[in-house]
């Protein structure tokens, strides 16, 4: 069955999605600790600009502003009981802005974490995630999106509860994790089991990948070891726009437009067809990335040595695929496309 997404990506050989949600709605004026999602009824205006930034900058794809759009998530603000609405809203949202573009532009609804831990570790059972992720599922359908596009997931037991829950609600789906601890997820799973639990899945993505996480150059290596697994689908690289570090009691990430040209590059010459920004990306980023995907040829693969050079060290020596090897200090996963 054909949609949207994969018509773009039986026509391209790249993509390019969008950059960060929360960077850019703190710059509109959302306050540290407000709910990005109420805005999309309080001020959708706000909404349609933040994804019209991301088309203006030639981005083929955008997310809607639906992350923490769950139950789960959304109880934490008393609004547990409007998940669908909230979600519908912002698929709607973006409806109307890629129906307004001359070219196809893809709405993708945005689906991230639970924040729970899934059972037995935590409280959280494979029914109840599902029904969850069904519920929201529904509402960006409803509301237009093109695709669901699940992002920031640590743990395989959530993928899959949302792999059967996009099935219920008949959507065709992508899916991300965020590999932020020495190579690995923050429940241990590294790029080569990604691939192989993808493969298992009863209702797989569309298209799987890397988001977030520490930097540019540890995603890429993440990329690097999905293609080393001869992974036929279509991979995703949606790393964040450098490192992020406190500038005047605000956090600002240090990647360049410059930097994230050259990752968009790397990722392309890694193995990535879909290539974005996470956290701290801006237009400014996402034009660079255009123009070079568009001008400058294709490469070979790179380096470790090369994707360092460009993109600055990785964090830590370990990539995940060795058991032996010291891993970084763990880090507390981000848990908002900031």
């Amino acid at each position: 069955m054909t949609n949207a997404l994969s018509d773009l990506l039986a026509k391209r050989d790249w993509l390019l999605a969008d950059g960060a949600t929360g960077t850019n709605l703190f710059n509109m004026g959302l306050e540290s600790g407000e709910a990005p999602e109420i805005w999309n009824e309080a001020h959708p205006d706000r909404v349609a600009r933040l994804y019209r930034m991301a088309v203006d900058a030639g981005s083929d794809l955008f997310l809607t502003n639906s992350f923490g759009g769950n139950a789960a998530r959304l109880k934490l603000h008393g609004a547990e009981k409007r998940a669908r609405q909230l979600s519908r809203i912002a698929a709607e949202i973006g409806r109307e802005v890629a129906d307004q573009q001359a070219r196809p532009v893809v709405v993708a609804g945005s689906v991230g974490p639970t924040g729970e831990i899934m059972a037995p570790m935590g409280a959280l059972t494979h029914d109840l995630a599902v029904e969850i992720f069904h519920e929201q599922a529904d509402g960006l359908k409803e509301g237009g999106a093109d695709v669901l596009w699940l992002e920031t997931i640590s743990a395989p037991e959530e993928y899959a509860a949302a792999a059967e829950a996009f099935a219920l609600a008949g959507m065709p789906w992508c899916g991300t994790m965020s590999f932020d601890t020495a190579g690995r997820t923050m429940m241990g799973l590294t790029s080569a089991d990604m691939v192989t639990m993808v493969e298992k899945l009863d209702n797989p993505p569309l298209a799987f990948g890397a988001n977030c996480g520490v930097g540019a150059s540890d995603l890429l290596r993440t990329v690097l070891g999905f293609a080393a697994q001869g992974a036929d689908r279509p991979i995703i690289a949606k790393g964040n726009a450098g490192i992020p570090k406190y500038v005047d009691g605000h956090i600002h990430y240090d990647g360049t437009p410059e930097l994230m040209a050259d990752y968009a590059v790397l990722a392309r010459d890694a193995g990535a067809t879909i290539i974005g920004g996470c956290c701290g990306t801006m237009p400014e980023h996402l034009e660079r990335m255009h123009e070079a995907l568009s001008t400058r040829p294709r490469g070979e693969r790179p380096t470790l040595e090369q994707i360092a050079e460009k993109l600055g060290p990785f964090s830590s020596t370990a990539d995940g695929t060795d058991d032996a090897a010291e891993p970084a200090p763990r880090r507390r996963s981000r848990r908002r496309r900031a």
